[in-house]
């Protein structure tokens, strides 16, 4: 089969299209012929190496996992004798270790039925990203309705999905983002949207009872300053910083500085689980949550997807078709 191999840690340099052996699924596992698969911040980091913490768990020297990409929509095409749950043939759709080929395996509890009113490659757009922004807001930052919630970063991959799903639970919505992207972000839901390259969006009066800062960089004391006397600031990914902890030198400074402060500073590491993703699959076939495509690339284009990841111009999320 077909697939985007690396065989060491670097720039997007590294990724190659080359003929693989086709992956063997395990007893608990599907084979799934891949039709789509999203492109996120994770999988730059994996493919870069960095920060190098992030080596421990994925190869000190080289990546363990040598075909990139998590975010997987598809077609069944094996199944291993204890999943009970999918048939060769259904249409799928989840995370993966690999999805950056012609085929992959997925475990069965990763996996759910396309939604109803999706592509594959809309499908492909949505499990990482969207899983990033519901553990977010709902578990870190236990946003309820009627509360103010500032998201920072709300168009793109995780933050289009963060906004919308703050609406459902019936938030009062500020997105934060560049120029270009705020009629996109408006047309999300968001009620109202702050340009950040207007001025210091830490300066403004309103205060927030949530805020989810995603791949941000500020200064803890700006954001704090427009948080809620008790509000909560939830962390998600962490860009900038050095090469060996990257910006999760912020995080860890939020969590110890919020046990001597009334606010919640927190991060969070978002699992996958069936339950989440068929609560998404719900979401999105009542018409409350929706994929924003900003790019599709062919498969021998991996590298140029990443690059435009890395760029920031992305609005939405960027997907690969196989």
């Amino acid at each position: 089969m077909k697939a985007i191999t690396q065989d060491r840690y670097g720039s997007a340099d590294v990724l190659a299209l080359r003929d693989i052996a086709r992956p063997e699924q395990k007893p608990d596992e599907v084979l799934i012929r891949v039709q789509a698969a999203g492109v996120d911040q994770g999988v730059w980091h994996l493919m870069a190496g960095l920060p190098w913490v992030v080596r421990l768990g994925f190869g000190f020297t080289r990546p363990k996992t040598p075909v990139p990409g998590m975010d997987v929509a598809g077609v069944v095409e094996e199944i291993g004798p204890e999943v009970a749950d999918f048939m060769v043939g259904d249409a799928v759709f989840g995370t993966c270790n690999g999805s950056f080929a012609e085929y992959a395996v997925a475990r069965a509890d990763r996996i759910a039925p396309i939604p109803a009113n999706l592509t594959f490659e809309q499908a492909a757009a949505v499990p990482v990203s969207a899983y990033t922004a519901l553990h977010g807001l709902r578990d870190a930052g236990k946003l309820e309705a009627g509360q103010t919630v500032m998201i920072i970063g709300a168009a793109g991959g995780v933050g289009h999905f963060a906004v919308q799903l703050a609406k459902a639970i019936g938030a009062d919505v500020t997105g934060v983002c560049s120029t270009d992207k705020m009629a996109m972000v408006r047309g999300l839901g968001a009620d109202h949207v702050i340009d950040y390259t207007a001025g210091d969006i830490t300066q403004g009066g309103q205060r927030y009872d949530l805020i989810l800062d995603i791949a941000g960089r500020r200064p803890l004391a700006g954001l704090r300053r427009i948080l809620a006397p008790e509000g909560t600031l939830v962390i998600a990914g962490g860009e900038g910083g050095d090469r060996l902890l990257g910006g999760t030198h912020r995080q860890i400074g939020a969590m110890l500085l919020s046990s001597f402060i009334h606010q919640n500073l927190k991060t969070f590491i978002s699992t996958e689980n069936r339950d989440d993703l068929y609560l998404l699959k719900d979401y999105i076939e009542s018409g409350r949550l929706a994929p924003v495509i900003d790019r599709v690339f062919p498969l021998a284009e991996a590298a140029d997807a990443i690059r435009h990841l890395e760029a920031g111009h992305a609005c939405g999320k960027s997907v690969i078709s196989i």
